[in-house]
Formats: C-alpha cells, structure tokens, sequence
C-alpha cells in the first residue's frame, strides 16, 4: 500500500464505504517481513510514498526471487530491481512476469502506472557510452510515473547537437545530465534551464577520469545555480530524486 492508497482507503472509511475495522485489518500488517537473508520493508510505500526497490548486485538469483515474489503477495503493483544480471534475469522470469533490460541492468515486474508527474523529464546524456547509466535514470523515472524524454550523444565536443533541443530543455520540469570524461554537459545545461539539474558522474573515460572521480569533482565545482549531483554511475538515485521533485 502507498500514500495514495492510504489516503483513498482513508476517505472511504469517512465515507462509510470500508468498515473501520477493515481498514485496520488492511493497515495494520507488520512493518517488515523477515525473510532470513533480508527484511521487507513493507511500510516503506506509505512512509515515502515509494515501495522499497530491491538492489540486485551481490544478491543471488534465488534471494532477488523471494524477495520479489514476496513483494507480489504484499499487492505491490509494480517491483523494481536495479543492476540486475541476465542470468538472474532469466531465472526470476521463470516464475514471475518480468521485464529486463539488458543495457540498464533494470527489470520490472508488473505494469508501468500512470504519468501523473507535474511536467517532464529530461534525461541527456554526454555520449553514448553513457546510455547504461542514462537508461536506469530514464527506467526508474518511469516506473514512478513520469513522462521522460531522452536526449543522448548530446555532449561538449559537438555543442551544436544540445542547441538543437533548446526546446525540450526549457520545457523541462527536471533534468538529469549524464556525463563522463571532464563532465562539463551538466554546467552547459545548468547555465541554460530553469529547473533543478541532476548531474550524474559516470565512469566513462581515459585513465585520468579515475573511474568517474574527475566528471564528479568537475560537477560538485560547477558554477551552474540549480546543479546537484549524485554519485558516480548512480543512474538510479538520480531517477528517483527527479521523480520526487516532478511529483511535488
């Protein structure tokens, strides 16, 4: 159960449509599972109005299924499980409707719910090479309701291919700005919009991008207002911090 859901019980017990005490029955269910291996945050739904995301990497197949198949029973409509592998992939598939991206690492069990974000977002990426982290920031964006529009190889080196998306990104309600090498995209877009820049480092790079450490550092010293940046990669944390702030 989310916020919404809450809420809308909420309003029919006011309503006299739902019998108090099956609402309880409804909200009263224990706040985690315990699954041995991992607890089930099972509250984390009505608490941030998100259901807990299950992290696949260094998890076996077989915990990534329990914890998902667990996550069904809970009614939880849609399951997101981030840096999956394809053979877990493949074998959670086996047992529940998933769908897998290859090149972001994302699966999704369940339908994609409704746009109801405020605006859109824009995903943009430096090159192409940054799309693997591009897709699991546009996936997740979408998995929590939000229109994404993507703008990829968009970086520096040819500026002209940004100018041609003036639109877009005035348009934007958030913008996540996905960059390697030096990392200068996210000051280039952060001087152009009127919205909040999420900037994400990725480890994309010749030796002295230090696995992402310089598209980092070059985005915390941005002299662009309104830039914030994740970390290194974390297509994720950027999707779901642009969801938040498209859903206020």
């Amino acid at each position: 159960m989310d916020k919404k859901e809450l809420q809308e019980l909420l309003i029919q017990v006011s309503e006299g449509k739902v019998r108090p005490e099956e609402a309880l029955l409804q909200i009263k269910a224990e706040p985690y599972k315990d699954l041995g291996f991992a607890k089930l945050d099972t509250h984390r739904g009505i608490r941030q109005g998100a259901s807990e995301v299950i992290y696949g990497a260094g998890k076996t197949k077989e915990q990534i299924l329990s914890i998902a198949r667990e996550m069904v029973k809970e009614h939880e409509k849609t399951v997101l499980i981030t840096r999956m592998s394809k053979e877990a992939a493949d074998f959670v598939a086996g047992e529940l409707p998933l769908n897998y991206d290859e090149a972001s690492r994302i699966g999704v069990i369940g339908e994609l719910p409704p746009k109801d974000g405020k605006g859109k977002i824009v995903v943009a990426t430096g090159g192409t090479s940054d799309i693997p982290v591009a897709e699991e920031a546009a996936l997740t964006a979408e998995v929590y309701g939000n229109e994404v529009i993507r703008l990829y190889d968009v970086g520096v080196a040819g500026i002209h291919r940004l100018m041609s998306h003036m639109e877009d990104i005035m348009s934007a309600r958030v913008i996540i700005a996905i960059a390697g090498m030096e990392g200068a995209l996210a000051s280039v877009i952060g001087g152009m919009a009127d919205c909040p820049v999420i900037a994400v480092p990725t480890s994309v790079g010749y030796g002295a991008n230090f696995g992402g450490l310089s598209a980092l550092l070059s985005m915390l010293n941005s002299c662009a207002s309104g830039v914030s940046v994740v970390n290194i990669d974390n297509g994720f944390g950027a999707g779901y911090l642009a969801s938040m702030i498209n859903h206020l």
